[in-house]
C-alpha cells in the first residue's frame, strides 16, 4: 500500500485549501517509516477494530488499514471527514483498506457512541486537547483495551510519569485511574508538516480495571485537581477548600493512613482513593 509522504501531503492541502491551524492542532505526519513505526509499536493486529482520533489528511488511517485493521476515524474538521474516504478509496480501494473505513465528523470531546466495539485507540493526538481528549475515550469507551498516542513532549511524559518525578501531576494521576502507561520513544518534529515548535513522544497504555467505582472516580479526580492547583502545598492546606478546613483535611487525610504534611506529588492513584474512603467510612 501506498503512505502519504511531503508531496502527497502537500498536495492534499493545497486541493482542500487548507492552512492547518493551531485551534484544531493539526501537524500531518508526511513519513511512512514514522507511520509504520507507531502501528508495529502499538501492536495492530488484522481484523481488530482501532479508534483513530484526528485523522487529518489519512497518514496514519492508511497504515493501520494495511496492517489490516478497520478504523473508526473521529475527524472535527469537515473538509478532512469527506476527503478521508476518497483519499482511502484512491491508494486503498475496495478489501485493501477502503471497505474497513468509518469516518465520523465529529468533536471527538463530544463523541459518547462509535460503531462497534473498538479494542485500540491510535492516534496523532492534536496537540491543544491531548490530555481531554484521552481521558474522554478511556471514561466513554470500556472496550479500549489498550492504545498508543502520539503527543507532544512534554505532554507524554507528563502522562506517564510516577509519584515523585518532577513532571507528576494531575494528568498523570487521571491517566493511572485507567491503566498503566510508559513511554515509547521520540518522534522528531521534523517529520510533521507543518513543523512544529517542540518534538513529540509515543505514548502507551494497558487498560486495567478501575481501583474504585464510577462515583469514587469523580469524588477522587476532585481531590486531585485540589492537590495540584498549588502542587508544593501540604494536602491538609491544599485539601482544606474541598474537604471543608485544614483540620477536616488532616483527620481525613489521617484516617486514610497518610501524613498530613505529604505533598500530592507524593501519591499514587490508589492514595488519593483511599482519602476519598475514609470519609465514606467516617
Amino acid at each position: 500500500m501506498t503512505l502519504l509522504g511531503p508531496a502527497e501531503i502537500r498536495d492534499l492541502a493545497d486541493l482542500l485549501g487548507l492552512q492547518p491551524t493551531k485551534k484544531l492542532g493539526q501537524n500531518f505526519v508526511h513519513d511512512a517509516n514514522t507511520v509504520r513505526r507507531i502501528v508495529n509499536a502499538a501492536g495492530v493486529a488484522a481484523g481488530e477494530t482501532v479508534v483513530e482520533i484526528g485523522p487529518g489528511l489519512g497518514s496514519l488511517t492508511l497504515g493501520l488499514l494495511e496492517a489490516g485493521a478497520s478504523v473508526v476515524a473521529v475527524e472535527i474538521d469537515p473538509r478532512l471527514a469527506e476527503q478521508l474516504p476518497i483519499t482511502v478509496g484512491q491508494l486503498a480501494p475496495g478489501e485493501q483498506g477502503d471497505d474497513r473505513l468509518t469516518v465520523i465528523n465529529a468533536d471527538a470531546m463530544r463523541v459518547t457512541a462509535l460503531p462497534g466495539e473498538p479494542s485500540a485507540l491510535v492516534a496523532n493526538l492534536p496537540y491543544n486537547i491531548s490530555v481531554p481528549v484521552l481521558l474522554h475515550f478511556l471514561e466513554h469507551f470500556p472496550s479500549l483495551e489498550r492504545g498508543l498516542v502520539m503527543v507532544q513532549a512534554e505532554v507524554g511524559y507528563r502522562i506517564a510519569a510516577e509519584p515523585g518525578s518532577k513532571v507528576f501531576g494531575a494528568p498523570s494521576l487521571k491517566a493511572a485511574w485507567y491503566g498503566k502507561w510508559k513511554t515509547a520513544g521520540l518522534v522528531s518534529r521534523h517529520v510533521f508538516w507543518p513543523v512544529p515548535n517542540v518534538d513529540s513522544v509515543l505514548v502507551g497504555f494497558e487498560r486495567h480495571t478501575p481501583p474504585g467505582t464510577e462515583a469514587e472516580r469523580l469524588e477522587t479526580f476532585a481531590l486531585v485537581d485540589a492537590a495540584f492547583q498549588q502542587r508544593r502545598k501540604m494536602l491538609r492546606q491544599s485539601l482544606s477548600g474541598v474537604l471543608g478546613s485544614a483540620a477536616a483535611a488532616s483527620a481525613r487525610l489521617e484516617a486514610a493512613g497518610l501524613a498530613p504534611t505529604s505533598r500530592g506529588e507524593e501519591l499514587g492513584i490508589r492514595e488519593f482513593l483511599a482519602i476519598v474512603r475514609a470519609g465514606d467510612a467516617a
